[in-house]
């Protein structure tokens, strides 16, 4: 275990702010957001973490986590799986007792990932530019605490999304969500094509958003 706590990850910033999107939305949290990521979606906020950054050991991350005093704790990017040792940070936040989420663009294998881990999958529209990564694969290792997220840009990506929400049956799986891009389509404009469609799924926008625009570590 000292081994698996001397791991080091290239870490773009820790911090804690609400939860800004998923089932957690409103949580206070305290984010690790990993440097690099292997997708360039074209409305990406976290560009920022592409590069840069610090090398911490999993102790010092777990350190440093530990003094914001808080149950939940997400694990984003950039794309955490891009770094292979992030499976054993999940792994060790999870031994410590916290309420561990992960925010994966699902373009990288979650067969790894901790069971006690909430996976939250944003399934990429083509919208996004970087539909064509979608591992597919990956749904089958998703259970009922799991979440997917489409982001859409516009209504095009809406009918998409809602294709591929019959056609994977993914309602059944486990729950979707709905986001709009921010300063892209209209929340009201999706709201209503949701409840026009009749769609099992839960729309979000994104809180942090509302509440401090595009500031860095909120």
């Amino acid at each position: 275990m000292t081994s698996d706590l001397n791991s080091t990850l290239r870490i773009s910033e820790i911090f804690f702010s609400l939860q800004g999107e998923s089932s957690r939305i409103g949580l206070p949290t305290v984010f690790v957001r990993l440097t690099g990521c292997p997708l360039r979606c074209e409305y990406c906020d976290s560009a920022h973490a592409f590069s840069g950054g610090q090398s911490m050991s999993v102790e010092a991350i777990l350190d440093a986590v530990a003094k914001f005093g808080a149950h939940y704790v997400c694990v984003t990017g950039g794309e955490p799986l891009a770094q292979k040792n992030s499976l054993t940070l999940l792994r060790a936040l999870c031994d410590g007792g916290y309420a561990v989420s992960l925010e994966t663009s699902g373009a990288v294998d979650v067969s790894g990932v901790d069971a006690r881990v909430i996976k939250v999958l944003d399934i990429k529209t083509p919208g996004s530019g970087e539909a064509r990564k979608n591992l597919w694969e990956n749904l089958q290792y998703l259970s009922g605490k799991d979440e997917i997220k489409f982001v859409l840009c516009d209504e095009a990506d809406y009918q998409w999304a809602k294709q591929v929400l019959v056609d994977r049956n993914l309602a059944h799986r486990c729950e979707v969500l709905f986001s709009p891009v921010h300063d892209g389509v209209a929340a009201r404009e999706l709201a209503e094509w949701i409840l026009r469609d009749r769609l099992p799924v839960r729309m979000q926008v994104q809180l942090h958003k509302i509440l401090w625009g595009n500031e860095v570590g909120r």
